[in-house]
């Protein structure tokens, strides 16, 4: 009876060792990473900082994959490729950040749309393992989505953090992050009407900020309109403001011409036009070619030029409940090109002879002209939001 209560004694010491060392194991080992998800969001919008720490397995490349619970949109994206399908989200290393050694940290950013909720999410993974799983996660060369899974939202990489002055914006790009020659993502190329021979284009030659800009090299006459555009949807029904910096190479002719088009749902899909003519800065309504200043001596001279050879930066607001129209260029108010619901001989008389509620849902940049003008147009730094965004 000794001996054997002795070796059983001995067999469940032995059995309960080898218990405390397969429980130790695991809650022993690293996990594969650690994300932290910062967010700084406004009505319709946010930006989002992502920090991941590594595990114990050194990484030459990363993919982070997470799943968002409600209807983010991703828009834009720094120091990673994020791709966007769904709901699913897949931010990959670029080759000066791909390297990370065993408990270092990388960090990239994001910018995107949502309404409702804008919950973070809980299901990161890098390199397929879920962060807090013990395993620990593998290099990986980031492949491109297959055309079953072509991102429905693409965003790619640009060179920092989105331009300054952008906070608060749902729109906000410095075209960093176009790969092409033609730009792509949230921009479309073309008009409505007539093309001919004016051209838009992914400059890398001239930019306001960082190394890229889009070019558009408008020619004269009437059928030669080229613009790049982007949907103002997601913005609601508020006041809606509007910034960019422009740079052109011919001064404003004295014949008409335009630079910027938002399509009007409220007056016939027709558009409301800022641009130039008699050699000074207006607006122009398309539906009955109202102007703004009128085109008087009196009311051209509380208007001002568009500086050649130089950045502009070119302000806006326009309050469709109340009729309103506000403009600014390098931060200083434009007398002549303000609708303030009072007429005023000269300026916005004209304007407001008739109703004018509007309701934009499209911003196109580019060039139109209705004579044989021809200008050469750099644009950068755009951003659109529900506040003023300023330069």
């Amino acid at each position: 009876m000794n001996r054997f209560a002795g070796a059983l004694a001995a067999l469940c010491l032995a059995a309960a060792g080898t218990t405390a060392v397969v429980v130790a194991g695991p809650a022993a080992a690293a996990p594969a990473c650690s994300v932290a998800y910062r967010v700084n969001q406004w009505q319709t919008g946010y930006t989002a900082d992502i920090a991941v720490t590594n595990g114990a397995t050194a990484l030459s490349s990363w993919t982070l994959t997470w799943h968002y619970a409600g209807n983010q949109s991703v828009t834009s994206a720094w120091n990673a490729t994020v791709r966007q399908s769904g709901t699913a989200v897949t931010a990959e290393s670029l080759p000066y950040n791909g390297s990370v050694p065993a408990g270092g940290s990388i960090s990239f950013g994001l910018q995107g749309t949502y309404s409702g909720t804008n919950a973070t999410p809980t299901d990161f993974a890098l390199n397929g393992v879920p962060c807090g799983d013990p395993a620990p996660p593998t290099s990986t060369t980031p492949t491109t989505p297959t055309t079953a899974t072509t991102p429905t939202s693409p965003t790619t990489t640009t060179s920092g953090p989105p331009p300054a002055g952008c906070a608060g914006a749902t729109i906000c790009d410095d075209f960093e992050q176009q790969t092409g020659s033609t730009p792509g993502g949230r921009w479309t190329v073309g008009a409505a009407n007539c093309t001919g021979t004016g051209t838009v284009a992914v400059d890398g030659t001239v930019a306001h900020s960082g190394s890229r800009s889009v070019k558009v090299t408008g020619q004269g006459g009437y059928c030669n309109h080229a613009f790049l555009g982007t949907s103002l949807s997601g913005l609601g029904s508020g006041p809606l403001f509007g910034r960019f910096w422009v740079r052109h190479t011919t001064a404003l002719p004295t014949g008409h011409v335009a630079f910027m088009a938002l399509r009007d749902t409220a007056d016939g899909g027709r558009d409301l036009r800022a641009g130039g003519q008699n050699r000074a800065l207006q607006w122009n309504r398309e539906s009955d070619d109202a102007t703004l200043p009128a085109q008087s001596p009196a009311g051209v001279a509380q208007s001002v030029p568009l500086a050649t050879g130089t950045w502009s930066c070119f302000e806006f607001e326009v309050d469709g409940a109340a009729g309103q129209l506000r403009t600014w260029l390098n931060s200083a108010e434009v007398p002549g090109l303000v609708v303030d619901g009072v007429p005023t001989p000269d300026i916005d008389q004209q304007w407001l002879a008739r109703a004018w509620h509007p309701a934009l849902t499209d911003l196109r940049l580019g060039w139109e002209s209705y004579a044989g003008d021809a200008d050469t147009l750099w644009y950068d730094d755009v951003a659109v939001g529900s506040s003023r965004i300023g330069c």
